[in-house]
């Protein structure tokens, strides 16, 4: 019986490590700091020395229709995602966001593209990018890979 027990109990903790697994898509980005007051501690330390911040990027407040996703950067897992200011602003107004596994290391890039920018001209060549939490030039590249697999950048 005891054999028994102590199966039921080892199926049940490999079945949560690979739902805990399996989760890392069904996080959004303005779902996280209300998640975990670890993700909320890791924000507040990442931004708290940066001026002139948007509230939505302060508080990861904005509009995120899609769920985040794992990637690996330089052997680490993180979690990867967008925020939008608002729905309508999208295009103009976003943010790449990736916290660690461990929820100790956080960052992201705020895009910005001028409102009113002609269909016809591309928001690459007009966008302005700023990082926070001091990402490697690694990390700014895979933020910048997030960005590009959006079919409406280009």
């Amino acid at each position: 019986m005891i054999g028994l027990k102590t199966l039921a109990a080892a199926l049940l903790l490999g079945g949560s490590a690979m739902a805990m697994a399996a989760n890392d898509g069904q996080t959004r980005v303005n779902e996280l700091l209300a998640s975990d007051a670890q993700y909320r501690e890791t924000w507040e330390g990442v931004i708290k020395k940066e001026e002139r911040v948007p509230e939505w990027v302060i508080n990861l407040s904005g509009t995120s229709e899609q769920q985040m996703h794992a990637v690996t950067e330089d052997g680490d897992q993180y979690l990867v995602g967008p925020l939008c200011e608002s729905q309508d602003k999208c295009l103009n107004h976003r943010l790449i966001v990736a916290f660690s596994f461990d929820k100790d290391d956080a960052y992201a890039m705020l895009v910005d593209v001028p409102e009113g920018l002609p269909q016809d001209k591309s928001p690459t060549r007009h966008a302005t990018y700023r990082f926070f939490g001091k990402p490697d030039q690694g990390m700014q590249d895979l933020l910048m890979e997030t960005l590009k697999k959006d079919p409406k950048w280009y």
